[in-house]
């Protein structure tokens, strides 16, 4: 039987993916889907054994895949050596403990999948909290089958007026408070970066975003000069990362380095990281990196967008920046609807540069404003507050 306190990042783990073709659904799609399903497990340092995919009008309420699919999937997983099973969807708090019950295997969902991917990745104090939030936020209405001391009470689980109702509830009370507390504490973060934007509301200012592991890490250290590791995996940035670049002879603008979009991204993480994600809404100008060489990069220009329209960040505020022009054989430079670059090569930085420039120029933003060293020094304090490494 397999332990729940066991974390995904304690090797050796194995998982067997399994997702679910509905009525109507693209093939393509659902294959994609499952394929990136495949990376964000392996950004979670697990590896991935085999998958499956199973038919269906509607998802099962109990099971969502079906009770005869369950326990066709446990058999193919456990003969392949995995001990979790990981759906590309998110699952109801009844779902994952029948499949659980089915299996004698450990049973997550996409959602809970990203949070510890997040929870591996965070080392700020900014980013574990907004971690450790958005994690509560998933626990709170799953209570009942995540604490497994539950299952010892007395009184039994649903027994009204027994210990383990009270404890449930009292578990409850706990998390409620917590939530409490770190929401207070985002908002302290969220005060300090917003007199950290206001000490910079002369300059120009240029948010990276788009969907994650489109080089957005890589075009920042080209456009500031900085040495932000970047590395080829979803979700390495959790931190809103901010320095100055050049834009051409005395036009400086401030760049920030965000937090990447995915698909189905749960909205308890999208809410949890409001005080990165404010960084791309309050920006002059948004550019909107695009990793051109992938297959579905339609697809994942469309979420990224969705969510920046989420945000509230107005069109006319994003330029498109399609990135990876390299592996296109593809030469940087304008096109009808962006700029085309290579991020590791530097083609097409120059067109991209006087793009920012011009974009800036319609919307009446400052391109070429002094830039005092007393601003420099309010935005190293204000980033060393928010750093605190581990």
């Amino acid at each position: 039987m397999y332990n729940r306190d066991e974390s995904l990042s304690d090797p050796p783990r194995k998982a067997f993916l399994l997702g679910l073709h509905l009525k109507g659904d693209s093939a393509i799609e659902v294959e994609e889907h499952l394929a990136e399903l495949a990376e964000l497990t392996t950004s979670a340092g697990v590896e991935v054994v085999g998958h499956d995919i199973q038919r269906r009008p509607t998802p099962h309420p109990a099971t969502f895949i079906g009770s005869g699919k369950a326990e066709a999937a446990a058999a193919a997983a456990k003969e392949l050596g995995a001990d979790v099973l990981i759906f590309d969807d998110d699952l109801t708090a009844s779902q994952v403990k029948n499949l659980e019950k089915i299996a004698e295997l450990q049973v997550m969902d996409r959602s809970s999948l990203i949070l510890e991917i997040f929870n591996q990745r965070a080392r700020t104090r900014e980013a574990r909290t907004q971690v450790e939030l958005a994690q509560l936020r998933y626990t709170l209405p799953r209570l009942t089958r995540m604490w497994k001391h539950l299952s010892r009470q007395g009184g039994g689980i649903g027994v009204r007026g027994g210990e383990g109702e009270k404890q449930i509830e009292a578990d409850r009370r706990i998390l409620r408070q917590r939530i409490g507390r770190l929401e207070r504490d985002l908002q302290k973060i969220e005060k300090t970066r917003a007199v950290q934007r206001h000490s910079r509301r002369d300059v120009l200012s240029v948010a990276l975003a788009g969907y994650t592991n489109a080089g957005k890490t890589t075009l920042f250290n080209q456009l500031t000069k900085a040495d932000e590791k970047a590395k080829n995996q979803l979700f390495a940035t959790l931190d809103a990362r901010l320095r100055k670049g050049a834009l051409g002879p005395g036009r400086i603008a401030v760049f920030a380095d965000t937090v990447g979009f995915i698909r189905k991204l749960p909205h308890h993480l999208v809410s949890s990281f409001r005080s990165t994600l404010e960084e791309a809404t309050a920006a002059d100008l948004v550019l909107h990196v695009i990793d051109r060489s992938h297959p579905a990069w339609e697809d994942q220009a469309a979420v990224a967008e969705e969510v920046l329209a989420d945000l509230g960040v107005e069109a006319e505020r994003i330029l498109r920046v399609y990135n990876k022009a390299d592996r296109l054989h593809q030469e940087g430079g304008p096109s009808a609807d962006g700029i085309w670059i290579s991020a590791l090569s530097g083609d097409g930085l120059d067109d991209l540069r006087d793009a920012i420039l011009h974009r800036a120029e319609a919307l009446g933003q400052p391109v070429d404003p002094p830039w005092p060293e007393a601003v420099q020094q309010r935005i190293d304090a204000a980033e060393a507050a928010l750093a605190e490494d581990l």
